[in-house]
């Protein structure tokens, strides 16, 4: 894809790098008060949440451990396929962890609701959501985080970790994506 094309398909900013940047440091501060002398793992979910992970792992200002679980359920296009795989587990106890999972969206709900289920019955300490971004009026399953960073309604978006065909994660924002 060349650079025009790249970005023709960018509709509009929908949240900036600094509304991100500032959301991020908040939540990190949280992170490091409540979990202060507990053992922390962090759980990012390939590969949209790596970026938000990384940079809130780097607002967070006590020990914390790192690990990465890859669930597919949108395969190519803009449009979740309703079947939810687990294509890269932990292979950590998490029984001993406190452990929060870092995503960077929720839509349907389907694919956070399955992670939660399997890692509940790994009997972590405790097990909490943290998303980047939350869509509720897509939502197909009875399933909440326990915090959202920023709630968009009903439209494709890229940037900062999320993409289209494997595109765009490098945006240092979050975009419309123009179909």
């Amino acid at each position: 894809m060349d650079k025009q094309t790249f970005e023709s398909k960018i509709k509009r900013v929908v949240i900036s790098e600094q509304e991100i940047k500032t959301a991020v440091r908040g939540l990190g501060e949280r992170i490091s008060r409540e979990y202060e002398n507990k053992p922390l793992l962090l759980l990012g979910i390939l590969k949209g949440s790596f970026v938000f992970l990384s940079d809130l792992c780097r607002e967070i200002t006590i020990p914390c451990e790192v690990e990465f679980m890859a669930a597919k359920s949108y395969y190519s296009g803009t449009e979740s396929s309703g079947n939810v795989t687990i294509t890269y587990d932990i292979k950590r106890d998490i029984s001993k962890y406190n452990v929060i999972i870092v995503e960077d969206i929720i839509d349907t709900g389907r694919t956070l609701k399955d992670i939660v289920k399997l890692l509940k019955d790994r009997n972590p300490i405790s097990l909490k959501v943290f998303t980047l971004l939350d869509k509720p009026s897509r939502r197909l399953v009875d399933f909440e985080a326990d915090e959202a960073l920023f709630t968009i309604p009903d439209f494709f978006v890229i940037g900062y970790g999320l993409d289209c065909g494997e595109i765009y994660r490098n945006l240092p924002y979050i975009a419309e994506f123009s179909e």
